[in-house]
């Protein structure tokens, strides 16, 4: 198993940037323009990319105390095992951390993920401070 971990500083109260990460089924906004839709029925979101991949993911938790989403793509290409949590943490006054946490099997699918979650944290950060 691998891991990719990627912490990135945000200009907005931590409280700002859970209330936006909190809204599972609204991920695209926050997100955009990686993704370009996303829509949530039940415990599964289906999110769809920028570059035309479609993936089903089940959202395990969405702990409001932790400030904390835990997720895992049903379908992604390539992937045996994924498991992603992304969280947000109390930095000081206006200022948060966003932490993304992303397990996955095979190894060698890095190559590939990690652009994309980098590209993900890049649009979180813009769209966050942006508002």
């Amino acid at each position: 198993m691998a891991s990719i971990h990627i912490e990135c500083p945000v200009a907005v109260s931590a409280d700002t940037a859970w209330q936006a990460l909190r809204r599972v089924g609204e991920a695209d906004g926050l997100f955009a323009p990686v993704l370009t839709a996303a829509e949530l029925r039940g415990d599964t979101r289906t999110v769809h990319f920028q570059n035309g991949l479609v993936l089903h993911e089940q959202v395990l938790d969405v702990d409001a105390g932790r400030r904390r989403v835990a997720y895992s793509a049903l379908d992604s290409p390539g992937l045996t095992f994924h498991h992603a949590s992304m969280q947000i943490l109390e930095d000081r006054p206006g200022h948060c951390r966003f932490v993304w946490t992303t397990d996955f099997m095979p190894a060698g699918a890095a190559s590939a993920l990690e652009p994309l979650i980098q590209a993900g944290t890049d649009a979180l950060k813009t769209n966050l401070e942006q508002r």
